[in-house]
């Protein structure tokens, strides 16, 4: 086998053989070590870390990822447990987090200890649904109002076709968009333990085909004509919500602040208010009233084999805080929260094993509950890492705290 690979190669580095046709030539492993020995090659660096991983190539081959030649490892750190009363995660959590900027997990594990004495973090899940909004363009826009009329007459009908490419994908409802003579239809679907993008894609473009069958003159001009939102940051998705709308909250004594945070309710307060919502305004922001939600999600996302690409629109929301009789009540709302526990990355490895310490690994019982679980441990979390900056600000012990962390420095 050893010969067969360096034959492939040569042919390679010689520009006989591309990249993406090893896999005609080598099985699945074979032909990402030959990628990674001509990229060497080719490049004149040694790749020993990136060829260092154990993951199955038989198993992400057409499912995750092409022109294999390794992985990158990112440091995984655990913070918690976290207590949680919700309607799907009850109890004690520990939380994977995958990062290469220090100080995140420590601020995290100290929000979540805060949180931990304060008593459980109540959670709520508000909506579920996955979008995926199609474009037509019809003649007119007295055309488009017929067509959006037909479309709320013919609901059953398109739910039938679109339900019949998948037993777990459950249409919702269509919302239609007008501009002109352009129509949006807004598809909603439930998705079980999936996050189901690619899922509400295919059924979506059955409908679309089903569309321009049954209503003369409709033509489809893209599947996804932005209104979904995907990727990106949105009205739609701020007030129609993607994934999961979820609400994490929990009041705070007085007490425990000034033991555990040294601050008060008071400072927390206009902390969030000129920072969060006042410079948030000032600046342009929008829909991220927030202090770091990125930070959690993005690495909660990494360590367990999310779509790093929705941490646009998973981490937009809003932080709100009261000062009540110098209590603290602190919430998180993410009105977009895509995740899922089955499917696309979920898949490899680490990342099903992350998912296990959370105990929402694979499919619920029943189906859709591991997700709506998973959705409220990230909330808490991203609230407790909300918890603890704002304090830190409130303290003037941010750049402390990078110093040591972020830097190695002893102050």
């Amino acid at each position: 086998m050893s010969n067969r690979i360096e034959d492939v190669v040569d042919k390679i580095v010689k520009g006989e053989v591309e990249l993406h046709k090893i896999d005609e030539i080598l099985d699945a492993n074979a032909a990402m070590v030959a990628r990674r020995l001509a990229i060497e090659r080719l490049t004149g660096n040694g790749l020993p870390s990136i060829g260092s991983t154990i993951i199955d190539y038989y198993d992400i081959k057409n499912k995750n990822a092409e022109n294999v030649i390794g992985a990158t490892q990112i440091p995984l750190g655990v913070a918690g447990p976290i207590l949680i009363d919700g309607d799907y995660a009850k109890g004690n959590f520990f939380v994977p987090l995958a990062t290469t900027e220090g100080a995140l997990i420590a601020s995290v594990n100290r929000g979540m200890k805060v949180l931990r004495k304060a008593g459980p973090v109540r959670t709520k899940i508000v909506r579920d649904g996955m979008t995926r909004a199609p474009v037509f363009v019809l003649d007119s826009v007295v055309g488009a109002m017929k067509f959006i009329e037909w479309v709320n007459q013919n609901f059953e009908a398109i739910r039938n076709v679109t339900e019949s490419t998948s037993k777990h994908g459950k249409l919702k409802k269509i919302e239609p968009l007008l501009l002109g003579n352009n129509v949006w239809l807004r598809f909603e679907f439930e998705t079980g333990d999936a996050m189901g993008m690619n899922m509400v894609t295919i059924a979506t473009e059955a409908a679309c085909s089903y569309i321009e069958q049954n209503f003369e003159g409709a033509r489809c001009v893209a599947v996804s004509g932005n209104a979904c939102s995907d990727k990106k940051q949105s009205m739609v998705n701020e007030l129609w919500g993607r994934g999961k709308t979820v609400v994490a909250e929990t009041i705070i004594s007085s007490e425990i602040l000034k033991k555990e945070l040294r601050t008060t309710a008071e400072k927390i307060l206009d902390v969030n208010l000129r920072k969060n919502w006042l410079g948030g305004a000032r600046a342009g922001t929008i829909f991220q009233y927030n202090a770091h939600f990125a930070n959690i999600i993005a690495a909660i996302f990494i360590a367990t084999g999310q779509d790093v690409a929705q941490v646009v629109e998973s981490s937009t929301g809003f932080t709100w805080v009261e000062n009540r009789g110098d209590n603290l009540y602190i919430s998180v709302t993410l009105p977009s929260l895509e995740v899922g526990t089955v499917g696309g990355g979920t898949r490899l490895p680490t990342q099903r094993e992350a998912l296990s310490i959370m105990g929402v690994q694979g499919s619920g019982n029943p189906p859709g509950s591991n997700a709506k679980k998973f959705a409220e441990i990230i909330a808490a979390a991203v609230l407790a890492g909300e918890l603890n900056l704002l304090s830190a600000l409130s303290t003037r012990e941010l750049g402390k705290a990078h110093k040591m962390l972020g830097r190695g420095i002893k102050t």
